[in-house]
């Protein structure tokens, strides 16, 4: 998933593992991460508040706008 949140930020994740874990998140270099997943870029133009999803990779992105799970941005 990626989500452009409404304050801006961007954030990246698989989705299956919980980012609110100990020692689960970090700060990484976008660049980076779209040599990891080319397709990542396609999500370039996600407006704040929207974020990306899709089932796997190589598979289609699914746009929907975003909250987070306490009802902010």
């Amino acid at each position: 998933m990626v989500v452009h949140d409404s304050d801006g930020d961007w954030l990246i994740g698989d989705g299956v593992n919980d980012p609110n874990l100990p020692d689960a998140s970090g700060l990484y270099c976008l660049a980076c991460l779209v040599e990891g997943d080319a397709s990542i870029s396609e999500t370039a133009t996600l407006p704040p508040g929207f974020a990306a999803y899709r089932n796997g990779p190589g598979l289609p992105w699914t746009i929907e706008p975003f909250r987070y799970g306490d009802g902010e941005g």
